[in-house]
């Protein structure tokens, strides 16, 4: 990953963005920077961290991302509340990815908690 460009869209390198959040060095302090580091997760198959920024109460016990599926660009398209000074948030974005039938989107408006200070992905509503 050295010196390559962060999946979420900032237009940093990895290692300075997302990549310091899915190392485990950093949490991300609001619950849209932890929705582009989920986003960078699935898009270099990091189900460990997946797993661990989903919300206890509504975490699976087990996830596959699936290595056939590229994830290309995120798009954020509203953000509400999910600041540090919040104990929820909702996120709205646009995934873009290709898998052997094509290219696709995911559009979800994401529900973000925080528990003990930390971000955790709760749920999510496709649009």
């Amino acid at each position: 990953m050295d010196g390559q460009s962060c999946p979420c869209g900032r237009g940093e390198v990895i290692e300075s963005c997302c990549g310091r959040y899915l190392s485990g060095s950093s949490t991300p302090p609001t619950a849209e920077a932890l929705m582009r580091s989920r986003f960078a997760a699935f898009a270099v198959g990091d189900e460990e961290y997946l797993l661990a920024t989903w919300h206890p109460d509504t975490r699976p016990t087990s996830l596959t991302v699936d290595p056939q599926t590229r994830w290309l660009h995120l798009s954020i398209v509203d953000v509400v509340d999910g600041s540090p000074f919040h104990s929820s948030g909702v996120v709205e974005f646009v995934a873009v990815y290709r898998d052997a039938d094509g290219r696709g989107e995911l559009h979800e408006r994401s529900v973000f908690e925080r528990v003990d200070g930390r971000w955790f992905y709760a749920s999510g509503v496709h649009r």
